[in-house]
């Protein structure tokens, strides 16, 4: 199951299903509420009520534990599943992403949303083409994503000792998280692995191949 990032839906991982269907894989992509083609439904974004909305579709969709792997907010969706629901998770993938403000880079993509209005404009038309509740509604989406992003996650490392699924943390080299916090979260996690891929936060996008051979070798080694 793939989990999307912030202002993005299952689209953003064209560079990996047909990957992941090919090698025989049965591949979800849910769209968490406000994004996508799902439409908003609650008056805040909290990564609480997007892990307890995944639970559900775990439960009643997919109908039991998967192979999940997280992208960017995603990710973030991806460890509190894990941490609340540890039988839904068999395999943990976590990319470009970090779980308190200590690890965010300085001067990233993140750091000039709120400025870069070109930016922003093509969030904006991605949301248009897909959102059922319109493109005057992206400026709601695009406020409630910044309030949330300014405030969570603050998650403490030590608390990802209770992951229990073999987990796999990837970055790219120029990412929104800094490499000193993707080897805290490593050393948090009992066994977990390291994967570094030249690239921004888009590697998914930029380097589908490599990302993709990464995480087929993990999801399938003993």
């Amino acid at each position: 199951m793939l989990l999307h990032g912030a202002f993005s839906g299952a689209s953003s991982w064209g560079g990996q299903v047909p990957a992941l269907v090919e090698a025989g894989r049965r591949v979800f992509c849910p769209e968490r509420h406000g994004h996508g083609h799902s439409p908003d439904v609650t008056e805040e974004f909290h990564y609480a009520d997007m892990a307890e909305e995944t639970i559900a579709y775990l439960d009643e969709v997919v109908g039991g534990p998967a192979d999940i792997v997280g992208w960017s907010d995603g990710a973030v969706v991806g460890v509190l599943v894990a941490l609340r629901r540890p039988d839904l998770i068999r395999r943990l993938v976590l990319i470009g992403q970090y779980f308190n403000s200590s690890g965010r880079a300085v001067g990233g993509m993140l750091d000039a949303l709120g400025t870069d209005e070109e930016m922003k404009a093509f969030f904006a038309a991605e949301y248009a083409t897909e959102s059922p509740d319109g493109p005057d509604h992206f400026q709601v989406i695009f406020d409630k994503t910044m309030a949330m992003i300014d405030s969570e996650p603050e998650i403490d490392l030590g608390d990802l000792s209770a992951v229990t699924a073999p987990t796999l943390v990837m970055q790219g080299d120029r990412d929104e998280v800094t490499l000193e916090h993707s080897l805290g979260v490593v050393a948090a996690i009992d066994g977990a692995r390291l994967c570094v891929i030249p690239g921004s936060h888009l590697i998914p996008i930029e380097a589908p191949t490599a990302v993709n051979a990464v995480i087929a070798q993990f999801l399938t080694e003993d």
